[in-house]
């Protein structure tokens, strides 16, 4: 099954052209956002930005948009990217370490941005751990003349011991703690840094000498949790240029649940500024004349991420493309089709667990789509409008967890995989306040074959309802938690001979008499459906 028409990972902004592409970085394919100016190339000037790790980057999301989409809106093209094995990008390969492949990551995507966009200079704008990254990769490339770094890891040890802390509070006690000792892998808020990884940020410490390679460094603390203003002084008795600022609103932007997340705009504009002043002028040629529009430039190998799949059939290929779509708001979504040859006209669209984007609670969402896909389904992970990388709808506020036109957008969704792969069998699955939506859908009778409702929630929700009034708990529990429950034997065992009771509320049990079927996962399980259930 492959789609039969046009797919055009592509959108126009008020800030220019931004594209969804994929580029190689080793033997593998990242993804990434390339932000292009509207008008002409005031500066040779570019910009990469290097996302930190796990939840952080979750948190970080909008603003790490925002930052590549000013920088493109002042004439500085702008390529925003994941890392191998997370986000939207491809797998990475098991027990790796992953800060040094990361590292090569961020080379790859300095190279795709000077190709694409025809600059020669390029600055690297890190946060956290992205930021150190961001570091050690400027010794790999001459064409790093600069680093934006917001509260970089510094010490890879203090770090280690600020994630087992996390893990030590998340986990409500030592358990969970103690069996993540030395030696091992480590798992943070659902996401996991393999032993070599951890070994390595050991040894990471920015403040031995010859581990600053780039010429010039804006960098950039928290008002409220400044760490870096003594590394500042460092740097600066090693002859390295060195502007310090500390300014508000690191907490906001990269520690707090997206729902809640604050983009720093006093960051945003220090960025800003920080560019327009360093970058060298150029011949103020168009985007087009130095580079290609990006529409031109689209190549089927850059808007597509071909997958090996597990399994029987392992030679076969699953795809992934970016997909935009919508009438009112251009919403964004990624694709994950099965092999060619699939005749089985069936789909699940997967919606926002909060304003978590499309890859889910750390990244399930992902997992769970190139599983399905290996097992003949089409599957979209979407984002409503004004959440992740969809369009805000106007005069509504981003990142909107219950957004009044929600029905709206799963309805062109819905459209659109039917128009587009002919699937005559749609589910619409649900994580928390995504369950609820899903629920919605089949109770306004959208055509859909059945819902998946995973934590789902008694939601009484009225026009001009916040999420402020509703606790965080109803929203997303911890996603580390639906990660092991989602792939343990034992608890399918249990719900599948029933020995887990599914209690059905009264709504779910009104709900039936619509025709859909509906699939209730209660919160006392915190689950999920298995793979390979038939649908």
């Amino acid at each position: 099954m492959s789609a039969n028409l046009p797919i055009e990972p592509y959108c126009a902004s008020a800030n220019g052209l931004t594209e969804a592409i994929y580029f190689d970085s080793g033997e593998r394919k990242l993804f990434g956002w390339l932000h292009l100016p509207g008008g002409p190339l005031s500066t040779d000037l570019g910009l990469v930005v290097c996302a930190p790790f796990g939840y952080e980057a979750v948190c970080a999301h909008r603003s790490i948009r925002a930052f590549a989409e000013t920088a493109a809106a002042h004439g500085v093209p702008a390529l925003r990217f994941d890392y191998l094995g997370t986000g939207d990008s491809a797998d990475i390969e098991s027990g790796v370490n992953q800060l040094e492949r990361w590292t090569w990551d961020v080379v790859a995507a300095v190279g795709e941005l000077r190709q694409r966009a025809g600059v020669k200079h390029v600055c690297l704008l890190g946060l956290r751990l992205g930021a150190t990254l961001a570091t050690l990769a400027a010794r790999h490339s001459e064409a790093v003349t600069s680093l934006v770094l917001i509260a970089p890891v510094i010490s890879g040890q203090r770090y280690l011991r600020e994630l087992r802390t996390r893990r030590l509070a998340a986990s409500n006690g030592a358990q969970q703690y103690a069996s993540s000792g030395s030696g091992g892998p480590m798992e943070v808020s659902g996401f996991t840094l393999s032993a070599a990884s951890v070994a390595a940020l050991a040894e990471i410490d920015l403040n031995a000498p010859n581990t600053t390679a780039s010429p010039e460094i804006l960098l950039i603390d928290g008002s409220s949790l400044p760490t870096s203003a003594q590394w500042s002084k460092t740097l600066s008795a090693r002859g390295v240029r060195t502007t310090y600022v500390a300014l508000p609103g690191l907490i906001e932007m990269i520690m707090t649940a997206p729902q809640f997340a604050k983009i720093p705009q006093q960051m945003v504009a220090a960025v800003r500024d920080w560019l327009t002043r360093i970058g060298h002028p150029s011949d103020m040629r168009r985007v087009s004349d130095g580079a290609g529009h990006a529409q031109s430039r689209l190549t089927a190998s850059a808007a597509v991420l071909n997958l090996p799949e597990n399994g029987p059939a392992a030679c076969a290929l699953l795809t992934e493309r970016a997909v935009f779509f919508g009438s009112e708001v251009e919403l964004f979504g990624i694709v994950t089709e099965p092999r060619q040859g699939e005749m089985r006209r069936r789909a699940v669209i997967l919606l926002n667990a909060g304003a978590d984007y499309h890859i889910g609670a750390s990244g399930l969402y992902v997992t769970l789509a190139r599983r399905w896909a290996s097992r003949g389904y089409v599957v979209l992970r979407m984002d409503f409008g004004g959440i992740g990388d969809s369009a805000t709808k106007a005069g509504r506020p981003n990142d909107e967890v219950f957004p009044s036109a929600a029905l709206e957008d799963m309805g062109a969704a819905i459209e659109f995989i039917r128009r587009q792969y002919g699937a005559d069998d749609i589910s619409l699955a649900g994580l928390c306040s995504g369950a609820y939506h899903a629920l919605r859908a089949a109770a306004s009778m959208l055509p859909v074959s059945r819902i998946l409702m995973i934590n789902p929630q008694n939601y009484f929700w009225d026009e001009g309802t916040t999420v402020n009034d509703m606790q965080v708990a109803e929203l997303v529990r911890n996603p580390g938690l639906y990660r092991e429950r989602m792939f343990s034997l034992a608890v399918w065992k249990r719900l599948l001979t029933g020995q887990i009771n599914s209690p059905i509320n009264s709504e779910t049990k009104s709900s039936e008499s619509l025709g859909n079927s509906i699939i209730p996962v209660p919160i006392q399980q915190r689950g999920c459906f298995p793979p390979d259930s038939q649908m």
